[in-house]
Parts: C-alpha cells; structure tokens; sequence
C-alpha cells in the first residue's frame, strides 16, 4: 500500500521520500515502484520521459531525519496503535509544525492515533483502497481534534492527485468498511441457516443483485482473516451492536487455515487443476402459457412486459391497479410475490418468493424460494416462466428476505444510519460504496427507487422472525417513511379540498 500511494504521489508530479524501518525495505520498495513505471511504459500509459523524470523525484530516506523538509507525511505501516503513536511521536520532532500528518489506516482510530500528539489538530486520515494506483476513492477522515483546514488540504491534495475523496468523521470502518459489513454478514449468515451453498450466493449476488462479485469470493480475495479481523474491529467498536455480529463460519474457515487465495484454499479452492463449484441451477423447465398478474410489482413491474414479449398470455387481475403489494398467479393458484423480509411458509396460500433484481431486465438469474406447500408442479411452472424470460434460475430455502432483498434492505438502513449521524454526506456515502467496493448502486439510491415503506416493512418484518435487534430499522428509516406517509396524506387532504 505504500509503494501504492508513493507512485500516485510521483505521477502527480510530487517529490518522494521513502522511509521503512527495516533496512534495504525503502530501497526495495523504489525498485519496485521502478519495475511498476516500466510495465506502464511497455504497456503505452506512461512515456518513457515522465517515468524517468518521476523517477528522478523518487528518494529513499535513511532515518526520520530526512523527511524535516516534508510537507505530507503518509504512513502505511502494521496496523496496530502503539506502533503508529510512536511513529508519530517521532515524526512530531522531525518536521515543521505546518506539515500535514496523514494515516492510511483501515480500522483504527484517527483519534486516537493522534492522541498523544502536541499538535493534533494537523493530523488526517487518508485511507487508500488496495491498489492504491488504480482505485479512485480516498476516505479523509477528520479525527476529534482535526482542523478543518487540515482536513480540507488533504481533501485538496487526494483530488489533486487524480483520486476521488471523500469526505468522513472518524467513526469505526469510516464508510466504506462500516456499510459493507451486510454485504458479507447476511450471506454468511445465510450459509449457516443452510439457505443456500456459497456458489449460490455469490451467483445471486452477483448475476440477480448487480455486485461485481460475490461476499465469499471475494473474501477469499480480500484473505478470510484480513475480512474476519475488519468485522470483528468494527463489532467491538460498536460494543458489540447486533448489526456488526462476525460470523462463526467465518472464524472456523480463519482457525483452520484457510484464508483464500493466498492459502490455496477458503470458501473456494485455488489449487493447480482445482475446479469451482458451480451454483445450484434449476434444470429445463417447462413455462406456463398464461398467468395473472395481481396488484402492483413495485420494482418488479416489468416483468409482465418480459413475459408478453417471450410469448406469455398475461392476464391482469380485478385488482390489477390497486395500491397494494401485487404477486404473479400461476396456473393452479399458486403465487409468486416478491421476498419482503417474512417467509412464504406462513402465508395462506401456496406462495414462492422472488428475490429481488437490479434490473429484471437485464438480471441473467433470479433466486426463488418456494414454501414447503408449494406442489412440484407448480414450482417447474415457476421456473419455466423465468427461464422463458431468459434466466437461470437458483432454488433457495425460503429464508426470510431470500439473498438480495435482505442485503440491500440492511444496506439501505446503514447508509441512512450513518449519514443521519454525521459520518458522511448523503452523497459522499454512495460516492463512496461506488467507488470503494464497486457497488453497483449507491445504497441511498437505490433506497429511493425501491421505495423507503418497501425497506422499512422489509426490516420490521426481518426482525419479527429474528428478533434481538440485528435488523431493528434506523430510527432515520422510521422517520424519513413517516415523513413521506405524512407528506401523502396532506396532499391527499389538499386535492379533497380539506385544510
């Protein structure tokens, strides 16, 4: 990460000095900044001129001593507390009182990194994501003690350097390791309650909900411990609030040794001539020629439009335009509706839920899980009506909130959450998840377009077969759905007239 951000810091036209503890590390490190300005040459993103003239800006420094002169120092060493205080300390004696003081810590408290300084106020948060040459977000985060003016050079400097900052108080996880803790804890917590194997979850994730990749491989990715480490951090953080709970399939995948990638093996294996597994996929089924669409679809209304162009007779229900959570009726009674948080077991008649899309148009799977009563004929009628429209289609136990609909519903509250108290702007929030961990929407946006009463009703009812307070809705959410409903209710009361 250091190297990383010391090349970002020479292509933007900056003078470098490198410093490591370890002896030959800071030589090393230039090496291979050098080695990394050559393969962009050979590759035509650099020319040969400004690769040498970056390099002739590259120095290594011997001992603190050397950095007197700097304007900004950004540290990316172990992370742990007492190491970076001391470096500081040292540092505070080294250079001016005016240069800006930065960590690139991921979890720990900028506050309290810059505790024991003299003078606190200089002293920023710069988190770089991995690789820092070619990911744009930088999280600036203002501890306690951060002077604005601090905060706003840094902000000035990262967007100088051809990043896109954010701006964020110092509050465990910052944005981006904060909000994307659903993202991995609901599908291992979907693991354990034997919804559906890892390959399956991540299909889901990825082909019906829009993420770049799925929570287990990336994980592997990322290394289980590094994943499990940053959870559990932002647990204790939080004294242990249930929204941030690690997982116990997670510990044993980290006690046993298998990290991911790097170890050849986790959720995955990685070895020479291993193969993946592959997701559950129903097989070929037959699609009904007609069904009757009900009520509203909400972000699912599309779907009639894709079945009458795959050749689908669709049949519009008596209350086909009222306004009411709407389902598809198959041939036989049968229901489809889509997922809201409580399980289709308890429903009266015989229901299959629909996990929720990104976009159903352009979803290449979808997620289905069927209630125990559900005939076999009916659910091959099911399938056969999605795999007509185009899709794969995943069978999963019906778990309350299916896959994507309860991800999306905890992500959606978080983000409230978090800029409710102040952690970031509304707009820094989805600048953040974009760019930070490739969402494939910001999670205040994609709130609002499926609407903040479907999230709430989601959480409520999530929380009634969970309780214990892990999907207790915001006190924001509650509010901000209150608001709307009091806002349709007197523009109902304006158009009849009444005061």
């Amino acid at each position: 990460m250091g190297q990383g951000i010391a090349q970002v810091a020479l292509l933007a036209g900056h003078p470098v000095r490198l410093y490591d503890a370890a002896p030959g590390m800071a030589r090393e490190a230039a090496g291979t900044i050098g080695g990394r300005l050559d393969r962009l040459v050979a590759k035509g993103r650099l020319a040969e001129d400004e690769r040498d003239a970056a390099l002739g800006r590259l120095h290594e420094a011997a001992d603190l001593a050397d950095l007197a002169d700097a304007a900004l120092v950004v540290e990316a060493i172990a992370e742990r507390l007492d190491i970076k205080r001391e470096l500081f300390a040292g540092l505070e004696k080294t250079v001016a009182d005016d240069c800006l003081l930065a960590t690139n810590t991921s979890s720990l408290s900028v506050t309290a990194i810059a505790g024991a300084l003299r003078l606190p106020g200089r002293f920023v948060g710069l988190h770089f994501f991995n690789p820092a040459p070619l990911l744009p977000l930088v999280e600036v985060v203002s501890g306690f003690a951060t002077d604005e003016a601090a905060a706003g050079r840094a902000y000035a400097t990262a967007a100088a350097w051809g990043k896109t900052p954010v701006r964020c108080a110092d509050t465990p996880g910052f944005i981006v390791n904060r909000l994307a803790r659903p993202f991995y804890a609901e599908a291992l917590r979907l693991y354990e309650e034997r919804a559906a194997d890892p390959a399956t979850i991540d299909a889901v994730l990825r082909e019906s909900g829009g993420f770049a990749m799925g929570p287990f491989e990336l994980t592997d990715l990322i290394g289980q411990d590094v994943n499990e480490a940053v959870t559990r951090s932002v647990w204790e953080a939080f004294f242990q609030d249930p929204r941030f709970t690690p997982s116990l399939a997670q510990r044993r995948l980290v006690e046993s040794g298998r990290l991911g990638r790097k170890s050849g093996q986790g959720w995955y294996p990685y070895g020479e001539g291993e193969t993946r597994p592959a997701p559950h996929t129903a097989a070929p089924a037959p699609a009904p020629e007609a069904v009757t669409v009900h009520g509203d679809l909400g972000p699912a209304a599309v779907l009639p439009e894709l079945m009458e162009t795959a050749g689908i007779t669709v049949h519009r229900g008596e209350d086909a335009d009222r306004d009411r959570p709407g389902w598809i009726e198959l041939p036989g009674g049968t229901r489809i509706l889509l997922a809201d948080g409580g399980p289709a077991d308890l429903a009266t008649a015989p229901e299959i839920h629909l996990d929720l899309a990104l976009d159903y148009r352009t979803a290449t799977r979808v997620a289905l899980g069927p209630a125990a009563g559900v005939p076999g004929a009916c659910l091959e009628a099911a399938i056969g009506l999605f795999q007509a429209l185009g899709k794969q289609v995943s069978v999963i136990a019906d778990v309350p909130g299916l896959i994507v609909t309860r991800t999306v519903a905890m992500l959606v509250d978080l983000a409230l959450d978090a800029v409710r108290r102040g952690v970031a702007s509304a707009e820094d929030v989805d600048t953040a998840m974009r760019l930070g961990v490739n969402y494939p929407r910001g999670p205040l946006a994609w709130g609002g377009e499926l609407g903040l009463d479907r999230v709430l009703e989601t959480l409520f009812l999530l929380h009634d077969e969970y309780p214990g307070g892990r999907y207790a809705p915001s006190q924001e959410l509650r509010r901000r759905v209150a608001g709307l409903r009091l806002a349709e209710l007197r523009a109902a009361a304006g158009k009849d007239g009444r005061s």
